[in-house]
């Protein structure tokens, strides 16, 4: 279905003159049509070619909104009609290349591949796919295409994988009228069944005690996928742990040791596609602090940190709300991941080029002054000292395990960072409680990895800092 942003937009925007939307019967038939591709290049080159074509299950979207109404994405996926030129279908996306693409590898001119999939209404006759990227200055422009047949006999449909297990944990109508949430689990190995299943249970219950979720439970279906594992918990590479999983799920991804990603792409559509879905949360069996958001691809988190429920939230607003992170003193990979003087097209950060366009103008609280002034240079001394700690505890950690230190030795250590970690947090919320503009909204800077020249609508938020926080 439609993401739940889409309904708010379309709820609330003013019906202006346009011409009629794509017919769903007219150009498509209800089941999905998997593209699965390899994506490949560097900072200088972006290249996708075609792996493989799927007939699967039951179109899960919208069979109404075929057009994706949002401006956000590094890249968007089209199905265009070859005669007409009409975009019949579009929706846009970010990837694990889109990323790579900034990191210090790639301007050194590494090239690298990585497999995704396009997941599009199967269509009733011939279309071109294509797929546009945003420049520098995010104006999208066509960087691959691709024609398709429907009756080409290359075309794979056989039937699923045997083996998955699949929870319907909670599920309030057809998957065309719902946003249709799939959770894979990760690291759970056939003796863990019962944990996956209280684990999914628990998170369900996370995301709908958060807004906007909470008021719109009954637009959700909620399914719990499980391929069992052969080895409990993901890969740990900078630990020197490394192991068998259904997902290949692994922390140091892209060379930030919190970030959780699997770039086995094939796993997660294969034992996704036993569900009908929209989105996709792959919960890993770990109780170690990670995850990752990837905005329409998936997002990760562990299971079992203190913060779990916090990473599900936070994650799950890059996945499926396409939100930027608002913090900036946390190492990333990336290097100008917003490239300064332009408009970040998410709509939780802005460049502020014109503070009289704020993008969330309309709800700046009154007499509020945009810049809005507040007690950063306090915040950023006591912030960067704790990651410079965390950092080298961190580094403690991995060298006990590679070494084969005593297991108590290792779990002294990780508690003191767990016990860091939540003591930072509370000083962090004491700190800026304290500021006159606490609780207001305005354009705060600081954001987006930037300490400088972007700026977040409140002072903080789930996407800012750790902690029970709403979606600003």
């Amino acid at each position: 279905m439609r993401s739940l942003l889409a309904v708010l937009v379309l709820t609330a925007a003013p019906v202006l003159a346009a011409a009629p939307p794509p017919s769903f019967d007219a150009h498509f038939t209800d089941a999905t049509l998997r593209v699965d591709l390899i994506h490949a290049g560097n900072a200088a080159r972006d290249e996708y070619s075609v792996d493989r074509l799927l007939r699967q299950g039951t179109w899960a979207g919208s069979r109404t909104h075929l057009v994706d109404p949002f401006n956000t994405g590094q890249y968007e996926v089209r199905v265009v009609d070859p005669d007409s030129g009409a975009v019949l279908y579009s929706k846009g996306y970010d990837c694990i290349f889109g990323e790579y693409r900034t990191t210090s590898q790639a301007a050194a001119g590494t090239v690298r591949a990585f497999r995704e999939s396009a997941l599009v209404p199967f269509p009733k006759h011939p279309v071109r796919l294509v797929i546009e990227r945003r420049d520098r200055d995010t104006t999208l422009h066509e960087l691959f295409s691709v024609p398709i047949d429907p009756a080409d006999t290359g075309i794979i449909d056989e039937p699923l994988e045997e083996g998955v297990i699949v929870v319907r944990q909670e599920v309030h109508g057809d998957p065309h009228a719902k946003v249709d949430v799939a959770v894979l689990g990760e690291g759970y190995t056939a003796a863990e069944e019962g944990k996956f299943r209280a684990d999914l249970a628990r998170f369900t219950e996370v995301l709908f005690g958060q807004e906007p979720y909470k008021t719109r439970r009954g637009d959700f279906n909620v399914y719990g996928v499980l391929r069992p594992s052969q080895q409990s918990g993901p890969d740990e590479p900078s630990r020197g742990i490394h192991r068998a999983t259904a997902l290949d799920a692994s922390f140091d991804s892209l060379g930030s040791e919190r970030y959780l990603l699997t770039e086995n792409n094939r796993a997660v559509r294969d034992i996704a596609a036993h569900v009908p879905y929209d989105t996709l949360l792959v919960m890993v069996n770990s109780d170690r602090y990670g995850g990752g958001g990837i905005y329409n691809l998936y997002c990760t988190f562990t299971s079992d940190n203190q913060w779990a429920a916090y990473l599900l939230l936070h994650e799950l607003g890059h996945a499926f709300a396409g939100l930027a992170d608002e913090y900036y003193t946390s190492s990333v990979a990336y290097n100008e991941f917003y490239p300064q003087g332009v408009e970040p097209t998410e709509p939780n950060i802005t460049a502020l080029l014109d503070p009289a366009k704020l993008k969330w103008k309309d709800l700046v609280t009154p007499g509020t002054p945009v810049p809005t002034p507040w007690e950063k240079a306090g915040f950023d001394e006591k912030d960067l000292a704790y990651q410079k700690v965390r950092e080298e505890l961190n580094g403690k950690i991995a060298a006990a395990m590679r070494s084969g230190a005593p297991a108590a030795e290792v779990a002294k250590l990780k508690d003191e960072a767990e016990k860091l970690s939540l003591e930072h947090a509370r000083e962090a919320d004491a700190y800026l409680a304290k500021s006159r503009f606490a609780g207001v909204v305005g354009a705060f800077e600081g954001a987006g990895y930037a300490s400088k020249g972007l700026y977040r609508p409140m002072l903080d938020c789930i996407m800012f800092s750790k902690g029970a926080k709403p979606y600003c």
